[in-house]
Formats: C-alpha cells, structure tokens, sequence
C-alpha cells in the first residue's frame, strides 16, 4: 500500500518536475532583449558625463556610472541616411551606395531587424527614419521597414511640436502629442510594458531626433535653464562666430536635456519592469555637428573634424557587474555596432556583414586598448557641395584624413582635444603618420574601396540627379520650401 502511494505520488509530481525543468532552460536559453536609444546630431562631447561645463544630462550621467562607455566612438559618415544604412547593415557607405540623404536602403541588404527576427525577436521601431527615400512625409510602407513589425516612425520631420508618423498598418499620418522625444518615449514604455512578459525577446529601436536644429523650437522651460550670457564657447570657435554660436548653443542644450528627460523615463521603466538584467541597451546619435568650430557654421556636419564625427556611445549589457561605469578610449565606427549586438547576444554574423565583433572588448573592456576606425566622406553634398571627399581613420590618440590629392590632416586629440594644431608633414611626426597611412589603406582595402573621386560613386550607383540641383533641394527643405526627393527608388 505504502509504495502504491509513492508511485502515485511520483506520477503526480513528475509533470512538475519536468515544467520547472522545461522553464529553467527556457529561461536560461532565452537572448537579451535590446533597447537602442538613437538621437540626431548629438555631438559625443554635449554630454555631462563627457565632461561638458554647460549642458545638464543627469540621466545619462547616471546612466553612464552602470555602462561601458566607448569616448571616441565615430560615425562613419557623418550625415544622417549613411549613418542610419550602416547601423542596420553593418556595412560600409562604399559597399550599399548609402552615402548620401533621403535615398532609398534597398529591401535586399539584409538589415538588423531581419536578423535578430530570424532568432525569435520581435521587432518594434519608433521615430525617424530617413532610409526610404521616397520623399520626407510619404509613409515608409511595411514592406520597406526592413523587419520592424511595430512601427511608429516617419521617414524624416524635425517639427519637434507637430511631428508627424504612421502607425503601423494605417496609411493615415498622424502626429506626436506636444514635443514628439515625451510622446515617443511613452510609446516605447507602453512597448516594453506590453512585452515584458511574453517569453520571446525583443529588439525596440528608439529613434528621436532631437537635438538636431531647428533649435529654437525646444520647449521654453528647457531654454530657461541656458542663459546664453552663462555658455562657455570652445576655443577653436573664431571670436566672430561666437555671438550666433550661442544662440544656437541655447537651444541645442535645451533639446539635450529635454531628451535626456524623455529617455530618463525609459530607463527608469525597463527598471520598473524588471528587465534591467535581461536588457541589452545603447544609447548613441547618427552624427554631431560643427557648431561654429574652426570657423564653420552651426548645423553643418559630413566633415571629418571631431565635433562633427565623433557620437557619444554607452552600452549596458546583462550582469556587467564590475564592468559598470568603465571606459573604452579605443574608437568604434558604425558598422562595428550590430555585428558587436550580435555577438553580444550569441547570434551567428552574417558573412555580409563588415564591422568587426567588438562583443570581446565590451565584455573585458580595457582603457588601454587600440583599434582603428575607418570614416568616410564619399561625396559631399548640401551645404558641403564643394567640400573634398575624404577617407579617414581614428585610433585613441590620432585622427588622419586623406583626400583623393593626398594627406590633408593629421591631429594628435590627446593633446591637441580641440584640433587645432596640423600636424600633417610635421617631420617630427613623419613615423607617425606613416603608420597611419598604411593602416589606412589597410583598412580601405578590408572592404575593396580604391578611393576614387566622387563622381565615380556617383556614376557606379546611379546617382544621375545633378550635383548642384540637389544642393538647392537641400537648402529649399529647410526652408520648408519643399521635399528633397531621391534618384533611386524601388
């Protein structure tokens, strides 16, 4: 009688035995969700944590203190479709044709969300876009979101107080309530809430667009707390420009702090939810701005100085434990970031992609470590129409730029922080730049780029709009004069 019990007991319980066994695998097999926070035209140095004697950033400052921080992470060009293409692709402007605005990403690049939906995430996208190119207020149709099945996004709109976006399978346009980085962020916290609990891992892409000008528009309470009296200007930027430099500065930290505020509230609900230890997240920008230095105007970007190339980049990954509040001092450009998010979260990398894995180094991050990170300038257009295409290249202490008529410049940024001094054919430095150079080329032939004039890559992807017409496009859209269209389609 008595074993008669046990047996029935056995057979009672070893169901739940088997699901809490079934659970804890599945549990412990499930892959780190990923948040990526992705702002525009936020330079990596407007940043408290970066050391900013103006702007206020509490929340990433914090945010900070618990991630590994890369301080000269760089965008491969600094311009926004090229950016964009590169992250989700992780390949270089040369190898897609993405080197210029509002062109369309062809549906066959095999694209971040793609992937990580092949490995059972789902896939949510908020925000800007500006990878359709079919025109800056057209819905981007499902078919051309390259994997992302939640959306709420827009192609491209910098009207911070009316911004517009479609949500997911509604053709009719719609508009974030008051400053679109508030609306925006409680929509991703209504995303992570709705998936918090639901077994399968997720990839939700933020993308606000601020701080990018128009600066004027950033809510008046924000302004307030920059008194244009009270900025300190950085030295590289001439006496003459200082005045507009200013007050643009205003706005441009007011935008800063009003985003920080919005992305504070997703960070504190993937908190809230729990998800912190199971969470992959990033915050970065597509490109700075040159904002007045070495004499260029605020609002232009796509050139290789520091204030226009380099992007802040902070990841915090599950159980970083000592690693919280570390620095990376060697460089990541953009198609380093998805093959290092897949290697993070055990995913094979596609042979198509072309950043290196630096999942290794974010792991054992090391302050001391070197790498080279490769920038380009393929075909300058807009306001940068007559500006020489460049190939350049970043390491923890120098920044090299080429030319297609040879070496432009050379800068040591560790002691030169804000690039003032050309040390280019400096014979004192004649090692130096040597080494560079072949690195360089080393990295130009990786990814099969001879580095031709701009006309070549013009003419290879059939880039038949006029050079000088688009330029006038360009400046009409901010004008709001009208829409820059693109010349490749599908």
């Amino acid at each position: 009688m008595q074993k008669n019990k046990v047996s029935t007991l056995i057979y009672v319980l070893l169901p739940f035995f088997f699901i809490q066994v079934y659970s804890q695998k599945v549990e412990k097999s499930k892959k780190p969700n990923i948040v990526y926070i992705l702002t525009d035209q936020w330079r990596g140095s407007a940043l408290g944590y970066a050391g900013n004697p103006n702007v206020k950033t509490p929340h990433l400052d914090s945010f900070a203190k618990e991630s590994v921080n890369f301080t000269n992470a760089v965008s491969v060009t600094p311009v926004c479709t090229p950016h964009r293409a590169s992250l989700l692709t992780g390949k270089f402007p040369t190898s897609t044709g993405m080197f210029l605005n509002d062109i369309y990403l062809p549906s066959e690049e095999l694209c971040m969300a793609e992937i990580f939906k092949s490995e059972g995430y789902n896939t949510g996208y908020l925000g800007k876009w500006h990878l359709d190119g079919h025109g800056r207020e057209n819905n981007v149709a499902p078919e051309r979101r390259q994997g992302f099945d939640y959306w709420k996004g827009a192609e491209c709109d910098h009207n911070y107080n009316k911004e517009h976006y479609y949500a997911n399978n509604d053709p009719e346009i719609k508009y974030w309530e008051g400053y679109s980085p508030f609306s925006i962020a409680n929509d991703a916290n209504q995303y992570l809430s709705n998936h918090a609990q639901d077994g399968k891992p997720f990839l939700l892409l933020i993308s606000l667009a601020t701080p990018h000008f128009p600066h004027n528009s950033a809510p008046e309470k924000y302004k307030e707390m920059y008194p244009q009296k009270d900025l300190v200007v950085a030295p590289n930027v001439p006496d003459e420009m200082k005045e507009k430099v200013l007050k643009e500065l205003q706005g441009y930290y007011a935008h800063c702090t009003a985003t920080d505020e919005a992305i504070g509230t997703v960070l504190d609900q993937i908190k809230k939810l729990n998800l912190l230890e199971e969470t992959i997240i990033v915050f970065s920008s597509d490109h700075g701005e040159m904002m007045g230095a070495h004499g260029i105007k605020p609002f232009v970007k796509q050139l290789a100085w520091d204030e226009s190339i380099r992007v802040p980049f902070l990841i915090r990954y599950p159980k970083i434990g000592k690693n919280s509040g570390t620095t990376i001092n060697a460089p990541i450009t953009t198609p380093d970031i998805l093959p290092s998010l897949l290697g993070l979260t055990n995913i094979k990398i596609p042979k198509t992609i072309e950043g290196e894995n630096l999942s290794n180094l974010i792991q054992h991050p090391d302050p001391n470590f070197d790498r080279v990170a490769l920038v380009m300038g393929v075909s300058p257009f807009g306001a940068n129409i007559n500006d020489a295409s460049y190939r350049a290249i970043r390491t923890k202490q120098y920044t090299y730029i080429r030319t297609v008529d040879g070496v432009s410049t050379l800068f040591d940024d560790l002691n030169d922080p804000h690039q003032m001094t050309n040390l280019a054919d400096n014979a004192a430095f004649k090692n130096v730049q040597k080494k560079l150079d072949e690195q360089l080329n080393k990295e130009l032939k990786k990814i099969g780029d001879d580095f031709k004039s701009k006309e070549f890559y013009l003419k290879k992807w059939n880039f038949t709009l006029d050079e000088k017409r688009k330029a006038i496009d360009y400046w009409s859209w901010l004008e709001g004069k009208g829409t820059v269209q693109s010349p490749r389609k599908n």
